[in-house]
């Protein structure tokens, strides 16, 4: 039946120098609509890395440039009753994926830098839906969370026992 799953309005947007290696929207759009539970209308922005860092600092005190940072816009975490008369909206949010950063972990972990922004991309989708990290039990669930999302997607699980 059309229309099954979420739906994804995505906007990528490629504010670096170099974009050599960096997935395309098509790739990109597999990633999220396979992390996705809702609608979403999401903004996707590769920057460099004084940009991430202004981001990381302007919005989390933190003077380094991160390699993935989710703004919600609107309600994340909750979701529609499938009984429910009225959908929820759709989530709002904007992901900022910081390609020099990522791609040096990439290399350090010895991993293709696309499995990388795949699992960046994931993690910060997850993030948009009201999934944290912030206590032991919560980055424990996240953790397998993406893992599961990132096997069907046929990436190696980036957190090995």
């Amino acid at each position: 039946m059309k229309g099954e799953g979420p739906r994804l309005k995505l906007a990528v947007q490629y504010a670096v120098r170099d974009r050599n290696g960096l997935p395309e929207r098509a790739q990109l759009r597999r990633w999220a609509l396979a992390a996705l539970t809702r609608d979403a209308e999401v903004t996707l922005r590769f920057v460099e890395e004084d940009e991430g860092r202004q981001l990381n600092r302007d919005y989390r005190g933190k003077d380094y440039a991160t390699n993935v940072l989710t703004f919600a816009y609107g309600p994340s975490s909750s979701h529609a009753s499938p009984l429910a008369l009225h959908p929820s909206p759709p989530l709002c949010g904007d992901i900022v994926l910081c390609a020099p950063v990522i791609a040096r972990e990439a290399k350090a972990q010895a991993k293709p830098l696309a499995d990388h922004c795949a699992h960046l991309l994931v993690h910060g989708l997850l993030h948009l839906q009201g999934h944290d990290h912030e206590r032991e039990e919560e980055a424990v669930a996240m953790q397998a969370v993406e893992s599961f999302i990132l096997r069907r997607l046929g990436v190696p699980d980036p957190y090995p026992p």
